[in-house]
């Protein structure tokens, strides 16, 4: 056996999955379980877009496309993101991939030299794959931590004190997964003005972009506007979130033609091209009816302030409070848990599922992230309920139980 490559062996992927597959094996055994690990909202698609996707079908536009994307399906995006950001980009550079996921590792692989110790500055906590595919890239990244005294937003500050002459790329991402939390508009420029000042490029995950809930002084941005995608700026986005469509995998990144044709050359080399009756399904959820997606927020803003109002009830809680996306962030140090305890007890004793903290980085073992995009309100409070009941303590300290553990990557 010749064995597995170094890279390889650095995936982590997105330990939230075996936590579902956890909690379906105690579903499987007879209990009930409420979900709260996964960032898969529980309404299905606009019918609009399913019936696009039927129609597509019939056409039989089941062939192979343009591997940048359908060109109708890229007019859609230049019109949304003219109406968003503010700018128009030229067809040349959007590239139309198979999620946002993808979009984000070609960014990566096309604009880091590995060979050279090139760095990726990410911030601390973040979505998991960003450093699984910096560090399978064989490149070396760099963690800005987020700080609950402000509201876990990125600062461009701490962001500039991490540049070395080894920096290359910046990841950005608001809204915020796992916090929830939202960039102002003078920390975006700030940022765009460090990538600038340094000549790095700038990564936006903006997926949660339509997922803002206006509260006072919040309002979406994105450094995008300022270069307009033609030097340093790169965008990445999705419609698994703001749309419902996490099956259909479908995603966009928009960024500096050279850099986007070589992106193309990735995508084509990994998966030829996105399916037409997907992108097909991309195009009517832009052009389409927006009354369902105003709908969903609604009633995800509802969902946010009654977990965030109940968690902060628990003893030994507290919880910023989120202004995008469908997460929680709950600090729970005083709990006497460490991340990994309470979601084992959690999931033991109370039936609920939710997510450690140091999936999302390292450093943070005093927090859990609870998503939710698939529980409903009244899942919601019974959560809260069993939660309040299990969280007993002998000694001064938690029982946890001796049962095995749930399976993830270190």
């Amino acid at each position: 056996m010749k064995g597995i490559s170094q890279s390889a062996k650095k995936i982590k992927g997105q330990p939230m999955f075996h936590i579902l597959v956890k909690a379906n094996e105690l579903e499987q055994q007879g209990r009930k379980i409420l979900h709260f690990e996964l960032g898969d909202p529980d309404f299905d698609a606009p019918l609009n877009v399913r019936e696009a996707v039927c129609t597509s079908l019939a056409r039989g536009e089941t062939h192979y496309t343009n591997p940048m994307g359908l060109e109708e399906f890229r007019i859609a995006v230049a019109n949304a993101t003219e109406n968003s950001r503010k700018f128009r980009p030229s067809l040349d550079q959007i590239l139309v991939c198979p999620g946002a996921n993808s979009g984000i590792f070609y960014a990566i692989g096309c604009t880091v030299n590995p060979s050279k110790g090139e760095e990726v500055i990410v911030p601390e906590p973040c979505f998991p794959t960003y450093i699984s595919a910096v560090n399978f890239l064989g490149a070396k990244a760099v963690k800005v931590p987020l700080k609950e005294e402000n509201e876990f937003r990125l600062d461009p500050k701490d962001v500039e004190a991490a540049i070395t002459e080894k920096t290359r790329l910046i990841i950005m991402n608001s809204p915020h997964n796992p916090t929830g939390s939202v960039m102002q508009e003078d920390e975006m420029k700030k940022m765009y003005d460090i990538a600038e000042k340094y000549d790095l490029y700038l990564l936006s995950d903006e997926v949660y972009a339509r997922m803002i809930y206006h509260d006072a002084h919040t309002r979406f941005s994105s450094p995008s506007k300022y270069d307009k995608c033609q030097e340093r700026a790169i965008v990445a986005n999705g419609f698994s979130k703001s749309y419902a469509m996490p099956g259909f995998r479908l995603g966009v990144a928009i960024g500096p033609p050279e850099l986007i044709a070589k992106m193309s050359l990735l995508l084509e080399t990994s998966v030829s091209c996105v399916s037409p009756f997907i992108q097909r399904a991309g195009v009517e959820a832009l052009k389409g009816d927006q009354k369902p997606i105003a709908d969903m927020m609604n009633e995800f803003r509802e969902r946010r302030d009654l977990i965030v109002e109940g968690l902060n009830s628990l003893p030994g809680i507290r919880c910023v409070k989120p202004k995008g996306a469908f997460y929680a962030f709950p600090n729970i140090r005083e709990t006497g848990f460490t991340d990994r305890q309470f979601f084992e007890y959690m999931l033991e004793q109370a039936g609920v599922a939710c997510s450690p903290g140091t999936i999302f980085g390292d450093n943070y073992g005093d927090y859990v992230r609870f998503s939710y995009a698939s529980s409903k309100k009244e899942e919601i409070a019974e959560a809260i309920e069993k939660m309040s009941k299990a969280l007993k303590y002998q000694g001064g300290k938690p029982t946890i139980s001796n049962k095995k553990r749930v399976r993830m990557a270190p």
